[in-house]
């Protein structure tokens, strides 16, 4: 597809959204988010025209927030829950797709907790937000989220979303915060879709139940009285029926006493102005019916497979800043923790720079390509490598030369300057401190001379390991600890790292002997 024709394909995307009714919020629509199903060819076709019609703002901003929407989602979800198990100890009969809900309420129920805990307010502050179309004000990631789940039925695979994210990358690469909240996002939207299914769920049970109470004044049953059809429909008004309203009202009058026909020719009346028939909307319910019981079963298989799948290796599959770090150097030999401190240090230097996260990677990666020969080997290793550039010795220059400004000055980043020295300072002035309260204290009740030092030398033991704790304590607050850089080593200590560990040991008994052999 040429670039001009995937910016004709969404010119009206926003006008057109999946599950989406156009008004000012994606929330004021209760239509399923359900559209054609594509293939994986044209999955990634729409992802990336889906890429050129996303601008984002410029800067972080709060944006609109998903968690109360999260939060109602929940509640409505519980609430359909409750009802549904009561229909059933009263003996009513469930459709296929409230009984996937009801056997599958405790794992929808559990994601909606861990999303809530997963999603801390300065984490979706820093993803990037739309300022245009349906979704403005929301993470750009959530639009991409919503075309994936309308466009496969909710229903998740991972080389799918694999080939999606790559196609919508080619275009307009994504954050790492972004891909690290694909799977949060994912879950959000199929929440959504699973509340819009249930409120559709309760809404035709309280439609056949309007219809059976309607049926009942008819035909005089239920302890009710024969009533007329003009005495029964007289407050309907003219607002359009629900298709399970008249499936259920003729599935109660038809074959009845033809005197029960002028309630028919209503019903007829009523569907012809929504261009329905009573067998066209019976059609149309199983059809819903069908289509809901599909989509509901994908979206709880989806969300167990989502609580299931390795997302540190999916993740890894689709962050374009790890192919920028493999290249020339032993990034993808590396463990995970230090694949994660290099991805930390580029988005750092991205946020402090004002530049692309794979601006930095390359400039990194460039950087560490300049490694001058004349250096000894092992120099040459660690300069050789854009970790050296990113959060090691070359840091200081390299953050120099892409114009970095940190905004705000951390205790932890104060603290790490000057190292033991202060950690040695702030216990002696700690420990001064707890001792002086109470020797001030004495010398005002005229205490002195010797027994005044020998407290002083008596207090001093206390005061210390008192203030150890308390700066233990302001250092476990203040200052992160920071994993230091390891090889994965996946196919065991190669013969150049091999190294001699001597453990001091006691030769006691032959058993202990084999023991720490």
């Amino acid at each position: 597809m040429s670039l001009s024709a995937m910016k004709a394909e969404h010119v009206a995307a926003p006008r057109r959204f999946p599950g989406f009714s156009g008004k000012a919020s994606p929330w004021d629509s209760e239509t399923p988010i359900r559209e054609e199903l594509f293939s994986v060819e044209r999955l990634e076709s729409h992802a990336r025209s889906l890429a050129l019609a996303q601008p984002v703002a410029s800067r972080s901003a709060r944006g609109s927030p998903l968690a109360p929407r999260l939060a109602d989602n929940g509640a409505v979800l519980l609430a359909a829950y409750r009802l549904i198990v009561k229909e059933i100890d009263e003996g009513s009969s469930i459709t296929p797709a409230a009984e996937w809900l009801i056997d599958n309420y405790h794992l929808v129920e559990k994601q909606i907790r861990q999303i809530g805990m997963e999603l801390p307010p300065g984490y979706y502050r820093q993803l990037p937000k739309l300022v245009a179309g349906p979704f403005a004000g929301y993470p750009r990631v959530f639009g991409i989220a919503w075309a994936f789940v309308a466009h496969t039925d909710s229903c998740f695979d991972a080389e799918i979303l694999t080939s999606a994210i790559n196609a919508y990358q080619s275009v307009q690469p994504l954050t790492i915060g972004e891909l690290w909240a694909v799977s949060i996002t994912l879950q959000i939207v199929l929440i959504e879709n699973l509340r819009r299914l249930t409120q559709q769920i309760t809404g035709s049970r309280k439609a056949r139940h309007d219809a059976d109470a309607a049926a009942d004044r008819l035909l005089g049953m239920s302890g009710h009285i024969a009533e007329p059809a003009s005495i029964v429909f007289a407050g309907r008004g003219a607002a359009p029926l629900a298709e399970a309203f008249a499936v259920q009202l003729v599935h109660r009058l038809r074959d009845q006493d033809p005197k029960f026909t002028p309630a028919l020719a209503w019903l007829d009346e009523r569907l012809l102005r929504q261009n329905l028939t009573a067998d066209s909307a019976v059609r149309e319910v199983h059809r819903n019916e069908g289509a809901a019981n599909v989509t509901v079963r994908n979206i709880v298989t989806s969300l167990r497979v989502i609580s299931e799948v390795d997302w540190k290796e999916l993740f890894e599959r689709f962050c374009l800043v790890d192919g920028v770090l493999t290249l020339d150097n032993t990034f993808k030999d590396m463990d995970f923790a230090t694949r994660t401190l290099y991805r930390a240090a580029v988005e750092e230097l991205a946020r402090g720079s004002g530049r692309d996260e794979l601006e930095i990677a390359r400039l990194a990666a460039a950087e560490a390509r300049k490694a001058r020969p004349e250096l000894a080997e092992l120099e040459q290793m660690r300069r050789g490598d854009p970790g050296y550039y990113l959060l090691a010795g070359g840091s200081r220059e390299f953050k120099k030369s892409i114009g970095f400004h940190k905004r705000r000055i951390w205790p932890a980043a104060v603290a790490a300057k000057p190292g033991f020295d202060a950690y040695a300072a702030a216990i002696v002035m700690t420990s001064a401190c707890l001792l002086a309260a109470p020797l001030i204290a004495l010398g005002r009740w005229g205490l002195g001379g010797a027994q005044f030092g020998l407290l002083a030398a008596l207090g001093a033991v206390p005061a210390i390991d008192a203030a150890v704790a308390l700066v233990n304590r302001a250092v476990t607050l203040f200052v992160r600890a920071t994993p230091l850089p390891g090889m994965e080593l996946r196919d065991g200590i190669p013969e150049s790292l091999r190294t001699l560990v001597a453990v001091p040991t006691l030769l006691t008994t032959r058993k202990d002997i084999a023991e720490q052999v």
